[in-house]
């Protein structure tokens, strides 16, 4: 069977499902992480699952040298369409294969775009084929989102209507994994779809870190890059360094 994924990230409903989310907000944390890794200007960026690029734009904007990768065929056309420029790359390529061998002085992969495989050796795999693609001394930063609130405080049933769409999310946690079914309603249209994102705690991304002698250096629990809480955070930010 075809990877969920697949279908919903080419879907224009995911599009619209997101499109109000705070690109703000976003850039303000992509500054706020850059000036913290004290990155030099043209530094080499790989944004891992880069969706329509926005935030590849932004790291170009402030000075990096930029590919963003995605599995999504739709999202890659419309990075490239808007944003592609010298020093600015898209490509349409699965994380879980390698990507250039140490070229990148950071990868990123933001905004919970890794647990989508429900396999630890897809998940190994992937954190690998990063580690690989970084040069000596290269950094990992993985934003994710903190499993253990969001089980704990789950909203189960929400409702959104966005250009006239209407939404109906039911959310869940079944055998580790968060599930959130998605219907959709535009006009005569009615379609289902379904995220399914693991459970990950800071043990597992150890133990994938430790699987591709990645150096666990800095754990954050928000945007503003403040400390990690298990019980309090919204994200779990982890900072790695390839040996």
């Amino acid at each position: 069977m075809e990877n969920w994924f697949v279908p919903w990230f080419n879907s224009p409903y995911y599009h619209i499902l997101y499109k109000n989310r705070d690109y703000a907000e976003a850039a303000a944390f992509i500054d706020t992480l850059t000036d913290h890794l004290n990155l030099p200007h043209g530094a080499k960026v790989l944004d891992l699952a880069c969706g329509k690029g926005r935030h590849s734009a932004h790291l170009r904007k402030n000075g990096f040298e930029v590919v963003g990768i995605d599995l999504s065929e739709e999202s890659i056309a419309l990075a490239k369409e808007e944003f592609e420029q010298d020093g600015l790359e898209f490509y349409e390529h699965d994380m879980r294969e390698l990507y250039w061998t140490e070229y990148f002085d950071l990868v990123v992969n933001l905004f919970t775009s890794f647990g989508y495989f429900h396999s630890e050796a897809d998940d190994q795999k992937t954190i690998s084929s990063i580690a690989d693609a970084l040069k000596p001394d290269g950094l990992l930063v993985i934003d994710f989102l903190n499993a253990v609130k969001v089980k704990n405080k789950l909203v189960e049933e929400e409702e959104k209507v966005i250009d006239d769409v209407r939404f109906a999310i039911e959310r869940s946690v079944e055998s580790g994994i968060i599930k959130k079914k998605i219907r959709v309603f535009d006009g005569q249209v009615e379609l289902e779809f379904e995220e399914k994102v693991d459970a990950l705690e800071l043990d597992n991304f150890k133990a994938y870190f430790d699987g591709a002698e990645l150096e666990l250096i800095e754990t954050f629990g928000d945007y503003k890059l403040n400390p990690f809480s298990e019980e309090e955070s919204d994200r779990l930010i982890t900072v790695c360094r390839k040996a």
